[in-house]
């Protein structure tokens, strides 16, 4: 896919700047969503199919994602080129700027504020975690739950809590 312009901005934005293939990309990031059943269902915004199969196939031609062979009754499984694990850094700051300017629930919000808090190193081994998921890359020395992990977990415990704080509403 040759872009209009020469312009960078333009390049980037004509493969990544709609919504849907940035959710398409943080499903996948975040939540490991590698199957398009997965990618359908797992939607909290509700893609529909025909929008996820199109956004599927312009990430791939795009060279953002690539496609697994799937053999009769498989399942094709998407998986990130390093082209998609460098648009963290911008899935990042996205996300940051929805931190400062606009609502949402503190649940969703709790990742995004773990990596802030966290900072660029974190993003860093973030993106080493998908290389090794992803491009079979050796997995990197830590001590102690990776990236990932710690993403989910402070997703479950800040759900957790709201899903406390309104059983306590509902009994008031």
């Amino acid at each position: 896919m040759e872009p209009r312009s020469g312009c960078p901005i333009n390049a980037a934005v004509e493969v990544l700047g709609d919504r849907w293939s940035l959710i398409v990309l943080r499903d996948v990031i975040f939540g490991d969503r590698r199957h398009f059943r997965a990618l359908l269902t797992g939607s909290i915004e509700g893609i529909a199919s025909n929008i996820l199969a199109d956004r599927l196939v312009r990430l791939v031609e795009a060279g953002i994602l690539t496609r697994g062979t799937a053999f009769r009754g498989q399942r094709a499984r998407y998986s990130l080129t390093e082209a998609g694990i460098q648009t963290l850094p911008i899935i990042y700051a996205l996300g940051n700027w929805g931190l400062d300017w606009r609502p949402g629930s503190d649940e969703l919000r709790s990742r995004q504020q773990l990596m802030r808090d966290e900072g660029p190193g974190f993003i860093e081994e973030l993106m080493d975690e998908l290389r090794e998921r992803h491009l079979d890359a050796p997995p990197k020395q830590r001590s102690g739950p990776g990236p990932l992990d710690r993403l989910n977990a402070v997703y479950a415990a800040s759900a957790a809590e709201q899903e406390r704080l309104g059983a306590a509403g509902q009994q008031d």
